[in-house]
């Protein structure tokens, strides 16, 4: 491997893994990966599906406007190697498209696929242990057979695109989480602020005055939190906030 194809390696993964940075964007390095396949194995175009996990499919990035038609129609006919590779999780490689066995496979595939001006399709899983996210499609204009080294560089490029996309999804899950802690804490600030209020204007104990605001929330159909900011912002007349009958 020259020192120039090894840099581009090392970037690649680089900015396939880093879902750290401030500007990182999903469909963007998913495309920069469909580009670097092309510059770094020898396809003449790639694609990434992706599963939405609720059984819906989608093109997420093509390296050119023929391979995007072509995944967008293997998704419409849910057919072709990229395809059986989604369900199986397994790599599916079709040699040559105009063979009796692809043919008989997957004719419309097939057809779609000639009309698009390939000949061949490899499909990589993008699958980390049994959960399978999407597949890359590795695309020829003539009749090609993936080498061992550029299958495995390909599959690794998927993986790591895998792991970058999962990670992803973890990190704005935990940012979720926390934005929601968050939330539930601010919340019980405006509460106590507003049971507080409450108690004081009714000479009562914080207890009852939070049981006289969780009965008005409920009466009137809503938000405990927003009933409180409005007693704590006086918007709304604490003396409107009755007694709770027993």
């Amino acid at each position: 491997m020259s020192d120039g194809r090894e840099r581009q390696v090392i970037d690649t993964f680089l900015a396939l893994t880093d879902t750290l940075v401030h500007d990182f964007d999903a469909l963007d390095t998913l495309t920069m990966l469909t580009e670097r396949c092309v510059d770094l194995l020898d396809v003449h175009a790639a694609g990434v599906i992706l599963a939405d996990g609720q059984g819906g499919l989608s093109v997420a990035a093509t390296s050119s406007e023929r391979a995007r038609l072509l995944e967008v129609f293997a998704v419409a006919i849910d057919a072709g190697p990229c395809l059986d590779c989604l369900q199986t999780g397994a790599p599916v490689y079709s040699e040559d498209l105009r063979s009796p066995g692809a043919r008989e496979r997957w004719p419309r595939y097939a057809q779609g696929a000639e009309d698009a001006g390939f000949r061949a399709t490899h499909a990589l899983p993008m699958r980390l242990r049994d959960e399978v996210i999407g597949v890359l499609t590795l695309l020829h204009t003539d009749r090609h057979t993936l080498s061992d080294a550029d299958a495995r560089l390909g599959q690794a490029l998927a993986d790591a695109a895998t792991i970058g996309l999962l990670h992803e999804r973890a990190v704005r899950r935990a940012e979720t989480v926390q934005e929601q802690l968050q939330s539930a804490l601010n919340s019980r600030v405006v509460i106590e602020q507003a049971k507080g209020v409450v108690a004081g204007t009714a000479d009562i104990d914080p207890e009852d005055a939070f049981a006289r605001l969780r009965h008005h929330a409920r009466g009137r159909g809503i938000r405990l939190t927003d009933l409180a900011r409005g007693v704590v912002e006086r918007t709304i007349d604490v003396t409107t906030i009755g007694r709770v009958e027993h």
